[in-house]
């Protein structure tokens, strides 16, 4: 009969459970945002987890909690793209599509977008802003120094123009309406060509 070695105990099958579950209460608490908005039923939440309301409790006592974990969630796999696009080769490229990647993340948070850039929205409020306003500075930064994006642009300012479309055609009607002012946008970005002499 072989016991466990006293150096590498088996990790407590209810941490591992409690940690599972957590994952699947953001990762459905994703979905259903991004479908009925931050105000969709926490049941239904539970229900797509495959757990019951009482666990979703334990895990997030208000709203507000899940909230925060949904967003931070999304942040974190924003930044992961962000990262991946500071190392590609066309800086402007790189910029271009990590903004369509931020217009898209802030279409889906139906509402919570515009708390990105509110920097008295609180602890976490203020994280996130930071966060995505280093993404943005970083990328555009490396355009700016490739000559590809005129260096009178502030990110912030950038950033807050995707946020403005993203907040103004989340009713809209046109599914590529945001797509075509985005372009709008990156027009204005593109540094303007040297005058001859």
């Amino acid at each position: 009969m072989t016991s466990r070695r006293a150096d590498a105990p088996a990790a407590p099958p209810r941490r591992t459970d409690a940690r599972r579950n957590r994952e699947r209460l953001v990762a459905a608490a994703r979905e259903v945002f991004a479908e009925s908005g931050p105000g969709a039923s926490l049941n239904e939440i539970a229900r797509r987890a495959g757990v019951g309301p009482g666990t979703l409790y334990r895990h997030f006592p208000q709203r507000p909690d899940l909230l925060a974990a949904v967003l931070a969630d999304r942040i974190e796999t924003l930044g992961a793209h962000a990262e991946r696009l500071l190392a590609a080769e066309d800086a402007d490229d790189a910029l271009e599509r990590w903004l369509r990647a931020f217009l898209a993340h802030a279409r889906v948070n139906q509402g919570m977008g515009g708390a990105l850039l509110v920097e008295s929205a609180g602890e976490l409020g203020f994280d996130c802003h930071r966060r995505i306003l280093d993404m943005a500075a970083g990328l555009l930064a490396r355009a700016q120094r490739h000559g590809t994006a005129r260096a009178d642009l502030a990110a912030e300012d950038l950033l807050r123009l995707v946020v403005g479309i993203a907040l103004s055609t989340v009713h809209g009607e046109r599914a590529e309406q945001p797509a075509l002012l985005l372009d709008l946008v990156l027009d204005a970005v593109h540094a303007p060509p040297r005058r001859r002499a």
